[in-house]
């Protein structure tokens, strides 16, 4: 058994044409290479423009970009406003029943209106609510 070491660094080298000379693939390859080290610079500044842009793209219309806080903002304004008018008409309603526990005049109110009682002695009339139609005799 040979365990030697042996060195194989040539045998992973550029990809041989006739004769041993790389081949012309290989050989554009190197040419790019170069080409892109001597402009490194402006690779780099490309390459982080792109990631900007697609940052910027990304924040302006992203799931949670500048389009959908502008919605938000305006849902949660309106949402506000009808918190608020439901937390006054709440506050009219518990004004309500506070009358209608101790006020005998909001339960004697109430007793009028809603049930139709009435004092001896007075007669209530009603006005129907919508607009009869007079019928012809016929």
């Amino acid at each position: 058994m040979d365990f030697s070491v042996r060195d194989r660094s040539r045998d992973r080298g550029p990809e041989q044409g006739e004769a041993g000379q790389p081949s012309a693939l290989w050989e554009s390859l190197l040419a790019l290479g170069r080409v892109l080290y001597r402009r490194r610079r402006r690779v780099a500044a490309i390459a982080v423009g792109l990631l900007a842009a697609c940052l910027a793209f990304h924040v302006f219309s992203g799931p949670n970009g500048w389009s959908v806080y502008r919605q938000k903002r305006v849902e949660h304004e309106r949402l506000q406003q009808q918190v608020e008018k439901l937390r006054k008409e709440n506050e009219d309603l518990e004004r309500r029943v506070q009358a209608l526990k101790s006020d005998p005049h909001a339960i004697e109110k109430e007793a009028r209106e809603q049930l139709r009682y009435a004092k001896p002695g007075e007669i209530i009339y009603v006005i129907p609510e919508g607009n009869p139609q007079a019928t012809s005799p016929k």
